[in-house]
Formats: C-alpha cells, sequence, structure tokens
C-alpha cells in the first residue's frame, strides 16, 4: 500500500527584503512537510492576505524592521485576529529588546537571519508540536534581561501554591480546561488565574508565561518537552 501522503503546514512570511523573503521561501519548500503559501512585504499587506484566504496558515515568519507595519504591530495584531497561527520572528537584530518584544507580542520563538536551514526545520516543528521553540540564543537573552531588571526574581515575585500549580501545568501540554478538571476548578476560575499571571508577571501569552518560569527556575525545560 502507498504511504499516506504527509500533512503539510503552511507557511506565511512577512519581510520587506524581496530578495531574503523569495530565498527564504525557497527554504521553506525544500524542508519535508513544509509549504510557503504567502508573502508579504510588511505586516499590512500580510494581514490583507490573510483575510483572502479561507484557511490561515499554520505558521507566520515575521520581520521586525518593515515600512508600514513592523513586526512588533503584526504579531500583536495576529495574535488578535488569527490567535491559531503560530508567530515565528526572524530578524537580524540580536539585542534583547527586539527579543523581548517579539515574543511579549506573541512569537513563539525567535530566530537570527543567519540561522541554518536545520534550526529553521526545529524551530518550525517544535513551535507547531510543543507550542513554542525557545533556542539557547533567545534563552540567553531573556536570562540576562530578567537578572538586568530584576536582582533576585524569586524574591521580588511571589505566587501562591495554587499559581505555581497552574504555571506548571501551563507549561505542559495540558489545555485550560485539563488543567481547570485537574486542578478541580471551573475554567472561568482558570482564567482568572492566567490573567492575574500575565498581570502579574507583565507578559501576554502562555507562550510568554512558559518562558518565564523557565528562565526563573519554576519549571525545567526538559519536562515541558
Amino acid at each position: 500500500m502507498p504511504n499516506k501522503q504527509q500533512k503539510k503546514y503552511t507557511v506565511a512570511i512577512a519581510d520587506d527584503h524581496r530578495l531574503i523573503a523569495e530565498s527564504l521561501s525557497h527554504l521553506i519548500n525544500d524542508i519535508p512537510g513544509f509549504e510557503v503559501t504567502v508573502l508579504a512585504n510588511n505586516g499590512q499587506t500580510l494581514l490583507s492576505k490573510l483575510e483572502a484566504l479561507s484557511i490561515p496558515p499554520d505558521i507566520a515568519i515575521l520581520d521586525i524592521n518593515m515600512p508600514v507595519m513592523n513586526g512588533v504591530i503584526t504579531a500583536r495584531e495576529l495574535s488578535v485576529a488569527y490567535p491559531t497561527i503560530k508567530l515565528l520572528a526572524l530578524s537580524m537584530n540580536d539585542d534583547e529588546t527586539s527579543v523581548i518584544q517579539m515574543i511579549r507580542s506573541g512569537c513563539r520563538g525567535y530566530l537570527l537571519k543567519d540561522c541554518t536551514q536545520a534550526e529553521l526545520q526545529k524551530a518550525m516543528l517544535e513551535i507547531i508540536e510543543r507550542g513554542f521553540y525557545y533556542s539557547d540564543f533567545v534563552t540567553g537573552k531573556l536570562i540576562h534581561t530578567i537578572h538586568k531588571e530584576e536582582k533576585d526574581p524569586e524574591k521580588l515575585i511571589k505566587l501562591t501554591d495554587r499559581e505555581m500549580e497552574f504555571v506548571k501545568y501551563a507549561a505542559s501540554e495540558m489545555t485550560y480546561k485539563e488543567i481547570a478538571t485537574t486542578m478541580k476548578l471551573s475554567e472561568r476560575t482558570i482564567d482568572g488565574y492566567r490573567e492575574a499571571l500575565f498581570e502579574k508577571l507583565q507578559v501576554k501569552s502562555r507562550v510568554g508565561l512558559v518562558l518565564f518560569a523557565i528562565r526563573i527556575g519554576w519549571v525545567n525545560a526538559d519536562k515541558t518537552r
């Protein structure tokens, strides 16, 4: 019997440098299981093209420095309008501010444009299968930022036992509904925990919450895989 055809994950790219966008498109199309379906030169164009699609792509790869609508604003807009799209930042910027802004705006990972095809493939797969991709580069930037802003974050940020329990479940593959069942709480109460922690930790997504917890040491990164 013939092998069942592998599902192809669709990818959108927003980058104002046409040569880079097209080269990246060819690179991704050469990766088994992935296909670029949208190319845009800025965030506004990307949003317009997505409106014409009946099914949004699985992943959107965003540059940061784009005219009309940059990567940070685009990530925020996509997080609201298309929450099912997994966002991956791909930029030349290697500064902490850029990394933090993109992660907090909804990106599930951050890569530099000099990354290899293998790392790009790994990042896209992990974002789809696990929800986020935290490279050594991103980890280092976030840890440095945390220590720069907070000398001892564990002492400055106090969580209740139930909040800590929620954080550990949030770092797993459990849905919010499953977390509510496990903690014997209503889904509305779980929503309250989530929003309170987002505010307390100054993050805007579950991915941001998990990344923060990993950096602080509340969650073992190996156990989230």
